[in-house]
């Protein structure tokens, strides 16, 4: 695609043509709590599709993601998909919290396997009396509470466990099969990766959206160490847009905005036209992004004057 090609492309769609979501964590501290919070009402006005927040292994922040689920439903109109897996929990467990969160009023739930308990690049075990994949934990929800909606992960650079392609895609296509509606890729900064993946997904007759899943590179030494363990590859031409900013801050948020908004614009002249943003609880990257991406907040209903 030339520049003039792709010019023509961004400029044809309008911002009202793309959606957006925003992940969160259940915040630890009353400070991490009100740094969240700060975050939700930043992004809230860009009225994102939903925004999601992450389950810890092992149900490990089972009650705070509740209650962060439960406080976004009760304060703001936002609509809250809640991340759940495998992990560490009986059936019988698993599908409680399910019920809880349909009683509440959630009506989307992140379906996941989980990572080990003893963490990430472990050797994973399912618990005796629990879902042993995805793709099951998929099927209990759709089963028991139709009216969820259920997206799941995606990885387009193979998960770290997949030892080939035909694995990876056998995988995504029994969690489609158990009645997942969308799917949202582990964070990747190469475009060409994912354009790949797709042409995967779509020759295995998979046709549920494939969202990108994005990172805006707050500490680029953690993303990189994070990148590592997730099975995401860094690009060198990545990590020397941030060499020597270690202790320079002001100058490599600036950097991780033009970045980001590098990957999401190139995305768009793809087609792209869904984004799910992996905020680790601040706003204001996210927010830098989705303004060049041309979003605005959305301004509140006027009063309606004869209803006065």
């Amino acid at each position: 695609m030339t520049d003039a090609t792709a010019r023509a492309s961004r400029s044809s769609r309008s911002p009202s043509d793309l959606s957006v979501s925003f992940e969160f964590f259940p915040p630890k501290t009353e400070a991490m709590e009100e740094t969240l919070w700060r975050s939700i009402e930043r992004l809230a006005p860009l009225a994102p599709d939903f925004v999601s927040v992450t389950y810890g292994a092992g149900g490990s922040t089972r009650e705070r993601t509740h209650a962060t689920v439960a406080r976004i439903l009760s304060e703001t109109g936002l609509k809250p998909a809640a991340h759940l897996t495998c992990v560490g929990a009986t059936k019988g467990e698993v599908d409680a919290v399910v019920d809880s969160y349909a009683e509440a009023g959630v009506r989307h739930i992140v379906a996941l396997r989980g990572d080990p308990v003893e963490g990430i690049g472990t050797a994973y075990r399912a618990h005796p009396g629990g879902y042993d994949r995805a793709a099951d934990l998929v099927e209990a929800i759709r089963s028991h509470h139709p009216e969820i909606e259920v997206s799941v992960s995606a990885y387009a650079e193979r998960h770290p466990e997949s030892p080939d392609w035909s694995t990876e895609i056998d995988n995504l296509k029994r969690k489609v099969d158990a009645g997942a509606t969308r799917a949202i890729t582990q964070f990747f900064f190469d475009n060409d990766l994912y354009s790949a993946f797709l042409d995967r997904v779509a020759a295995a007759g998979i046709s549920i959206p494939i969202v990108p899943g994005i990172v805006p590179v707050l500490n680029f030494s953690q993303t990189a160490k994070f990148a590592q363990k997730a099975g995401a590859s860094v690009p060198d031409w990545f990590a020397a847009r941030f060499e020597g900013l270690e202790e320079d801050q002001a100058t490599r948020q600036l950097v991780a905005a033009a970045v980001c908004a590098e990957q999401v614009l190139d995305l768009v002249d793809r087609g792209v036209s869904d984004f799910h943003f992996y905020t680790m609880n601040r706003a204001d990257l996210v927010y830098a992004i989705c303004h060049l991406l041309g979003m605005r907040p959305v301004k509140p209903a006027a009063p309606d004057a004869a209803a006065a």
